[in-house]
């Protein structure tokens, strides 16, 4: 049986990115990522709860990050969850789950970084492709000759 382990979220950092480098030389960058959820409540109101993920971003992607991200900056995370376990100094048990990202493409501008406070109005001012990749939005193109509204079937 097959098994999919892919994540896509789209949120603002909590902290400035943090960048480290492994025994073996490789950059490892860590984020955190606050996701909001909408939802209504039991009287019928709108209630806006965030969640909270530790993203881990590897290699010269990871250093891009760290280059120019800041604390409040809007990114969209593709990439899969990963399960680790270990033992603390005092002999305890501890997990985590975290995403290891595949993609990290930042959204908004450096500016909106401090204006915006977890919220997702607004259209993006700039996509960046960290990677050196632009995105492919070729899924995204209208067929030829349908240009209403009027086919959609939703």
């Amino acid at each position: 049986m097959a098994s999919i382990n892919r994540v896509v979220l789209v949120g603002n950092l909590t902290r400035d990115p943090e960048l480290r480098t492994t025994p073996n030389g490789k950059s490892v960058c860590t984020l955190g990522l606050a996701v909001n959820e909408k939802y209504k409540n039991d009287a019928g109101e709108w209630v806006e709860k965030p969640n909270y993920f530790d993203i881990v971003v590897w290699g010269a992607q990871g250093e891009s990050c760290a280059q120019y991200l800041s604390k409040g900056r809007q990114i969209a995370v593709d990439g899969r969850l990963s399960f680790r376990s270990w033992e603390a100094q005092d002999g305890s048990k501890r997990s985590k789950v975290e995403v290891i990202a595949n993609t990290v493409q930042f959204l908004g501008s450096r500016q909106d970084a401090g204006a915006s406070s977890g919220s997702s109005a607004g259209a993006p001012v700039a996509v960046g492709a960290p990677s050196g990749l632009s995105p492919d939005t070729s899924d995204f193109d209208a067929p030829a000759g349908s240009s209403s509204d009027d086919d959609i079937p939703f």
